[in-house]
């Protein structure tokens, strides 16, 4: 009796997806009982327990679950993270059942969980969604990172914004340079008669950040001044202030970001920090344009979050991701990030050197100027006037025993000479150019004077991108195009087969039927074969070709992936590919 009762004391006590892997032989009895007790000590998931703890692995529990529970098997890597309805569901909720809504159509919702006997959990969800629910698995692990990286986000960002509800349009605290401008701020905000001034300038950074903008635009003109938004790249005019102002409103941002108030002959760069608690700050590049009918002013909003974002949210395809984690984790070698003004190049940048920042890297960067301040990185702000250029800068970098180096801008021959040079001797070079594919990179830089060998020896990947204007989920609409059409556009039969278009509506919720951005990439490595091109100084078109035979998307071909997945718009396609 007693060893009956010793024998069934696992099956009573452990239950739900935890029984099935004993049942199945895939986690011994002892194991699964001391883990169960010691999880619930500790108050976490007894599954999150045995992977966390490395009891048992997270892929064999998922194809376990898939395969008992009839259930399909998510790879939440392939998944775009932007497009998950997070909304939803209460995040506590997500935290506590490790649960995630990936996708919603109509009145279902389909949830990604680790542990399907968890209907608990399950039902709980499915009430405070108020919808329908059909289960995904996918892995433990990847799943609880993902979740928290996602719930944490959406609490920083609402409470940042809920912040700036509560605040009063004067109540800002304004970081200073130095302590003569920080006098000019006080004793201007105090002046009685510049207070509504003070008020409009903190209005317009206020909306801009609550509106998604990056930038806005100053601008004064003969008969009018106004403002403008860029939202999600596309300039919108926000408002018309009275043309008598603009001198005290150009004087106000002046004071802000301590330039010359009485300079007003050549351009001036500057910095804002808006402090608005303790714990949170937002940082402004400014800078001011002599007109002829006086100084255009543009801000810049410099989003540090945007660097924490991880690869998985930028919007990579799954084989692109691999092609630039495989160069990133090579000790020696160039990667080069191309693309027009905007289009994404310091945040994949900044999304690399996030991936190397550890504690065994000695990582410098030269920088105009340095936007993101990123710990644990050397960053050095470019200075011509001084004589501190990116070539100035990179030489002290090999002196300074590096292992990975990064470099705002080749701009020059010798700018480029170095940053070859340093990648050819054991250090790993990170930096952009401006040119409209990965192909007409290589026919650039050799035009500056560098040698094919050099080129076909040192370069190791080069990424091509744009912004593409992400569809609204919330209002975007299907559409039908003729087959012929669509083939013309450069879909392929296959992508007509099984694609639905969407385009652009518009709703209180977005601009213009679009909100948010994604990027679009084309990812070519130098592989033995375009060396070979490289090396026979073969043309640009060679070597797109050779690309796209190897299997390497164009941006074309990568946009068009982006609108057949419906994450963009046929005409937004051909607006950042034409």
């Amino acid at each position: 009796m007693q060893q009956f009762t010793h024998q069934s004391r696992p099956e009573a006590t452990i239950t739900g997806l935890a029984r099935l892997l004993v049942s199945e032989n895939l986690l011994e009895r002892e194991v699964a009982l001391a883990a169960f007790s010691a999880a619930d000590k500790n108050g976490t998931p007894l599954l999150r327990h045995l992977v966390k703890n490395r009891l048992i692995d997270s892929k064999l529990v998922a194809r376990t679950a898939s395969q008992e529970f009839g259930l399909p098997l998510l790879d939440l890597a392939a998944m775009d993270t932007m497009q998950f309805p997070l909304a939803l569901v209460d995040g506590k909720l997500l935290l506590k059942h490790n649960m995630l809504p990936v996708l919603k159509k109509g009145h279902k919702m389909f949830l990604a969980v680790s542990d399907p006997s968890n209907q608990t959990g399950i039902d709980e969800i499915k009430f405070n969604a108020g919808c329908s629910v059909d289960l995904v698995v996918v892995e433990d692990d990847k799943l609880n990172l993902l979740i928290e990286s996602l719930v944490n986000s959406a609490q920083e960002e609402a409470g940042k914004f809920d912040y700036l509800q509560q605040m009063e349009l004067d109540d800002f605290d304004i970081e200073l340079v130095d302590e003569t401008a920080t006098l000019a701020a006080d004793d201007d905000g105090k002046n009685e008669g510049e207070t509504p001034i003070v008020r409009f300038v903190n209005k317009i950074l206020v909306d801009l950040m609550k509106s998604g903008g990056s930038d806005v635009h100053i601008e004064p003109y003969e008969k009018i001044y106004r403002v403008r938004f860029r939202i999600d790249g596309i300039l919108k005019e926000v408002t018309r202030p009275p043309l008598n102002i603009a001198n005290r409103i150009c004087s106000r941002i002046k004071i802000m970001s301590s330039m010359d108030i009485a300079e007003k002959r050549v351009p001036q760069d500057g910095r804002i920090k808006l402090k608005l608690s303790r714990t949170k700050s937002i940082d402004f590049r400014v800078n001011t344009l002599p007109t002829l009918w006086g100084e255009k002013i543009v801000m810049r909003i410099l989003d540090a979050s945007s660097a924490q974002l991880g690869i998985d949210m930028l919007g990579y395809e799954p084989s692109q991701k691999q092609l630039y984690l495989n160069a990133l984790h090579q000790q020696q070698g160039l990667i080069l990030v191309t693309g027009p003004t905007g289009s994404g190049k310091t945040v994949s940048l900044y999304t690399g050197l996030n991936i190397l920042n550890t504690h065994e890297r000695n990582i410098s960067t030269a920088e105009d100027p340095v936007e993101i301040n990123l710990e644990g990185v050397n960053q050095v702000a470019v200075n011509v006037k001084v004589g501190l250029t990116f070539a100035t800068a990179l030489r002290s970098f090999l002196r300074q025993d590096p292992d990975v180096v990064m470099v705002g801008e080749i701009r020059d021959l010798e700018t480029a000479e170095i940053a070859i040079k340093a990648s050819q001797t054991g250090h790993l070079v990170l930096s952009t150019l401006h040119t409209n594919s990965a192909p007409e990179t290589l026919t650039r830089l050799r035009n500056m004077g560098i040698p094919s060998y050099n080129l076909a020896t040192s370069i190791s990947l080069i990424i091509a991108q744009r912004l593409a204007r992400r569809l609204c989920s919330h209002c975007k609409k299907p559409l039908r195009l003729p087959p012929r059409i669509l083939l013309k556009e450069g879909f392929t039969e296959e992508q007509l087969q099984h694609m639905q278009l969407f385009g652009a509506v518009g709703c209180d919720r977005c601009n213009d039927g679009y909100k948010g951005r994604v990027g679009v990439y084309e990812v070519v490595p130098i592989t033995e074969k375009i060396a070979r091109i490289i090396m026979d100084d073969g043309s640009s078109l060679q070597i797109a070709d050779m690309a796209r035979a190897e299997g390497y998307n164009n941006l074309r071909t990568s946009a068009l992936m982006k609108v057949a997945q419906g994450h963009t718009s046929l005409a937004e396609a051909n607006r950042i590919t034409s």
